[in-house]
């Protein structure tokens, strides 16, 4: 079976990724595809969460094993198999590209397509342009701040959440747009 997946990106909006890949392939397959499409290294601690409907976090595949003393089931990228984890349509997960900040593509399982292998992953689409792989080390360079902390909100931070309505916009723009061949 081919699982074919949306990514795409609150930081930059104009990026979004479409990945066919083989539902038996590992997830460091799935990770590597990632990070080439989006031109990133390959060096960098990385992870996938998979997520329920409201994007909070069931279960974390790591690139290595962190050697945590944890109840939890630790799963490994290079030993875990993507159909092991992710079964259903409309799957949500995250792949968190920058630990250090915790900053991360949003993904979903938009189609599964049953009968059909793919022996390598595949990008079957790229737009735009994915956000900066690392932000810069804010202890490198003295940063001047004009605002009191206090004043820092959501603008500053971010969103806690996903704006479900955007990631519908994206499935149905990508939906429309292999329907008409693009």
């Amino acid at each position: 079976m081919i699982y074919k997946f949306l990514i795409g990106s609150e930081e930059a909006g104009n990026f979004k990724l479409e990945i066919a890949i083989d539902s038996s392939d590992t997830f460091v397959r799935l990770r590597n595809t990632i990070l080439e499409a989006a031109g990133y290294d390959k060096g960098q601690m990385d992870s996938f969460i998979i997520c329920d409907d409201d994007w909070c976090k069931e279960k974390e595949v790591t690139y290595f094993d962190m050697d945590t003393d944890s109840d939890e089931d630790i799963w490994i990228m290079e030993d875990t198999p993507l159909d092991e984890l992710i079964e259903d349509e409309g799957q949500k997960m995250k792949f968190v590209f920058d630990y250090m900040t915790e900053r991360y593509f949003y993904m979903i399982l938009k189609e599964t397509v049953p009968g059909k292998s793919l022996h390598d992953p595949l990008c079957q689409r790229k737009e735009g342009k994915a956000p900066q792989e690392t932000l810069p080390d804010m202890f490198s360079a003295p940063v001047k701040v004009d605002t009191d902390i206090d004043e820092l909100d959501e603008a500053f931070y971010g969103e806690e959440s996903f704006n479900e309505e955007e990631l519908r916009e994206l499935s149905d723009e990508f939906e429309k747009d292999r329907e008409e061949g693009i």
